[in-house]
């Protein structure tokens, strides 16, 4: 669980990301699970939106997406989300106390 302060410290470095992952009419299936999974574990922060023409809530798609890939949700602004996820193999983030 992340606390306030390391929220903070992603949402800054968010600020500057372009999203690299698109959730569009279909969903959440299982090829969007998998790409999310392998862009977290190469980038452990990355950016995401959900287009206009997917019918689910972007709250609630980012939470999903969270909750299957084992991430943590760290911001939801209008259709953009981050997530965050530690990477097992190398670490590139160092998160503040």
């Amino acid at each position: 669980m992340l606390k306030g302060k390391q929220k903070r410290y992603l949402r800054a470095m968010g600020n500057e990301m372009d999203p690299i992952l698109q959730v569009g009419k279909g969903g959440i299936g299982e090829n969007v699970v998998t790409q999310t999974d392998e862009a977290l574990e190469a980038r452990e922060l990355i950016k995401g939106r959900v287009l206009q023409n997917c019918l689910e809530d972007p709250k609630g798609v980012a939470a999903d997406l969270a909750e299957q890939t084992g991430s943590e949700l760290v911001q939801v602004i209008g259709r953009n989300f981050l997530l965050y996820r530690q990477s097992k193999e190398k670490p590139l983030i160092v998160l503040p106390d």
